[in-house]
């Protein structure tokens, strides 16, 4: 991998208000500090030479320009983060070669040195669309969790299939030591994420509500890194947001 000093990358947080699990969770306040402002925090102490947020709301942008941040304003009919980003991207300009970090604007404590291991894995793999990270699963609770995203991927560390079911299964019933758990953190060129927006959502997406698999399913390369740490908590229950406060 190389050093994540050499690598030029932007990040962009998008951050909506109308979350259906836990509404308004990017102004929701842990520590003294709405959670937008922790995720930004976080960003600002990466390598990276622009970041972003990208929101529809005029409370969360009011938040946001108040701590420092650079925010840039976005339809409210995206359907995913990912669209969010790429309307950034176009409206600022951004080269297509650059390196855009996607970071989830509910992701907390997540350490700086993923965000860096991304962008890297992606500068290093110029044949992938793009780059996201893994960790082992290491209890069958989170291996048979719905809500805990498998990843399968092949001795090239490319990406062969995204799933809420347990994958790959183990036929004897015992937790396979391939079971890896996806961390949401993505990087992606420039000129993909375009072309990606404008992709159709396929079936197995829809199926999984994954998104991901929109690249898969047309063909796309993702490239697999395994953490270097461990991950942060990704705020989508007012359970997480108890275990954030704790």
């Amino acid at each position: 991998m190389s050093s994540s000093a050499s690598v030029p990358f932007s990040i962009i947080i998008p951050a909506r208000y109308a979350s259906s699990r836990l509404p308004g969770k990017s102004l929701l306040d842990i520590k003294g500090k709405p959670l937008i402002q922790h995720v930004f925090e976080t960003a600002s102490n990466t390598q990276a030479k622009n970041i972003y947020i990208a929101t529809d709301n005029d409370e969360i942008a009011k938040v946001a320009e108040k701590f420092g941040a650079t925010v840039v304003m976005t339809s409210e009919k995206h359907q995913s983060g990912t669209d969010r980003i790429a309307e950034v991207a176009r409206k600022l300009g951004i080269k297509d070669e650059e390196i855009i970090v996607n970071l989830q604007g509910d992701e907390f404590g997540l350490p700086i040195s993923l965000i860096e291991q991304v962008a890297s894995g992606l500068f290093s793999n110029p044949d992938k669309e793009m780059a996201t990270l893994c960790e082992k699963i290491t209890t069958m609770d989170d291996y048979t969790n719905p809500n805990v995203v498998k990843v399968v991927f092949d001795k090239n560390r490319t990406a062969l299939y995204f799933s809420r079911s347990p994958i790959p299964t183990d036929r004897e019933g015992s937790l396979p030591a391939e079971a890896y758990r996806h961390i949401g953190l993505y990087a992606y060129r420039a000129a993909y994420l375009q072309a990606f927006t404008q992709l159709a959502p396929c079936r197995l997406e829809k199926l999984e509500a994954l998104e991901q698999l929109r690249v898969l399913y047309n063909g796309g390369k993702i490239h697999i890194e395994i953490a270097v740490d461990e991950a942060g908590i990704g705020i989508d229950t007012a359970d997480d947001l108890a275990l954030a406060r704790k």
